[in-house]
Formats: C-alpha cells, sequence, structure tokens
C-alpha cells in the first residue's frame, strides 16, 4: 500500500433497523446491531445517505446509547443522488457520487448508511462502493440484520442457490409472465427466488403469486423482520390458496419461490 493510499479514510457501511417507517414498530437497537457497530457510527462524522432526516433519527437513536463524537447539527450528511425510477440500473454522471467520497480521500471515515438493513444490498449505494472501490478507498462492512438473508434461513426453500430479483413489474400481464419465468428458472436450477414489493402492494403481488404459479410450487413470505409481530410463513401455492396468510398494513415484506 502506497503512503497516499494509506491516508485515505475508509467507506464504512453501517447497518440500519428494519423498522423504519412501521409506527409503533421500533425496536432496541442493542437487540438487532452490535454494540461496537453503534459505538462505530457515533463516531463518524461524515455520511453518505439515502436520506437525511431518517439517518438524523437514527443517529439520535445511537446517540442515547453511545454518544455522538460531535453535535447532530455538526455531522456532515449528505444524500445520495436520485436513483431512476422503475428499478433501472444507477448510472450516468459520477460527479455527484464522487463528491460524496470527498472526506475519505481527505483521510475521513464515511459511514454509508441505507433505510434500512445493509447499505448496498438492495440498495442503489451499491454505487458509491464500486466507485470507492475504483478511488481505492478501502470498504468496511458492518454486521446487521438483512431482511433478504433473514428470509431465506427461515423459509425451509434452497439456500444453496437463490437469486434476489427486486421488484416485479406493476402492470398485471407483465408481472405474470415475469413470475411464470422466475417459476421456470427456479425449477430448471432448483433455485430460490426472493423478491420484495412497496408495503401498500403486498396483497397485489400475494394475489399475483397465488394466481400464477403452479399449485406445487413452494411459496414463502417472512413480514416485519425483527418486530415484535414478525413471522415467517411457508408452503405450496395449494396450501396457502386454501388458507391464505393475512399481511399486516404497510409493513415490509420479503416472498420468495420455489419451483
Amino acid at each position: 500500500m502506497t503512503a497516499t493510499a494509506a491516508r485515505k479514510g475508509r467507506l464504512i457501511l453501517v447497518p440500519n433497523t428494519l423498522d423504519f417507517g412501521i409506527e409503533g414498530g421500533a425496536v432496541d437497537l442493542r437487540l438487532v446491531i452490535p454494540d461496537d457497530v453503534l459505538r462505530c457510527a457515533a463516531g463518524l462524522q461524515h455520511w453518505a445517505a439515502e436520506n437525511a432526516k431518517t439517518t438524523r433519527a437514527f443517529l439520535k437513536r445511537v446517540d442515547a446509547l453511545h454518544p455522538l463524537s460531535r453535535p447532530l447539527q455538526e455531522l456532515q450528511i449528505q444524500e445520495l443522488p436520485r436513483p431512476p425510477k422503475g428499478g433501472k440500473p444507477v448510472t450516468g454522471d459520477d460527479a455527484a457520487w464522487q463528491a460524496l467520497l470527498a472526506p475519505a480521500l481527505d483521510g475521513h471515515d464515511v459511514g454509508l448508511i441505507s433505510e434500512a438493513g445493509l447499505p448496498a444490498v438492495a440498495d442503489p449505494g451499491a454505487r458509491l462502493v464500486a466507485l470507492a472501490h475504483l478511488a481505492g478507498i478501502p470498504v468496511l462492512p458492518l454486521s446487521g440484520p438483512s431482511s433478504l438473508l433473514m428470509a431465506l434461513a427461515a423459509s425451509g426453500l434452497n439456500g444453496q442457490s437463490f437469486a434476489f430479483v427486486g421488484y416485479l413489474p406493476v402492470e398485471a400481464a407483465s408481472r405474470t409472465a415475469r413470475l411464470k419465468e422466475l417459476e421456470q428458472l427456479s425449477q430448471r436450477f432448483q433455485q430460490t427466488q426472493l423478491m420484495i414489493e412497496t408495503p401498500y402492494r403486498n396483497e397485489a403481488l400475494l394475489d399475483a403469486l397465488l394466481a400464477s404459479l403452479r399449485p406445487e410450487t413452494r411459496l414463502t413470505l417472512s413480514c416485519g423482520l425483527t418486530l415484535a409481530q414478525g413471522f415467517s410463513c411457508s408452503g405450496t401455492v395449494a396450501q396457502w390458496r386454501k388458507k391464505r396468510p393475512a399481511l399486516p398494513d404497510k409493513v415490509p415484506a420479503v416472498f420468495g419461490l420455489l419451483a
């Protein structure tokens, strides 16, 4: 490592809780995030975040356990450039993204935080991580909750081969076609397919899954993970058609299928 590289700060991937935006759902940070991670977060003065407001709310919760190194209003919290609509890849002008790494190039650690769970996993922050590597900035991921992996672990589906496919099309015909395609891929490779949806459309996705998939395909749902009311359930599509699980309002969920 050169002397110049040694003087660079790190991009530290700070996990968040999975209770964002859920009324009455706040959990004790210490139950889902290691104390050393919270202590590290308390010491960071530079942040790259999806949303500055919710990051300040997270840091207030951290401050109650480990005092921040500076008053909250003195911390530098910069927001990530807005991702393209429709789930398109984050590309384009890198200048705004690279500006977020300026403190690291000056020798300061920068925290990257998502709205929920692990940064850069199903999250636009992946673009910043890629640019950090290109700039020779060390990247340090910290331990914390990932709804995708927790849902997979609780599903009983194939954990040796799986894919996260993100959001499905909203338009009904396109969504049905995509589900049938994923079912065929799952059967061909014996690969679990994981997907998510905006919470207010969870019921619509469940409707589509039950209508589009074959009766013998296994289906799983994990909802409100790490929350007091969280649950995971798994069965065949035929079983779910006879006894449909209830989905709480406005609570994030992860769906999985294995044909």
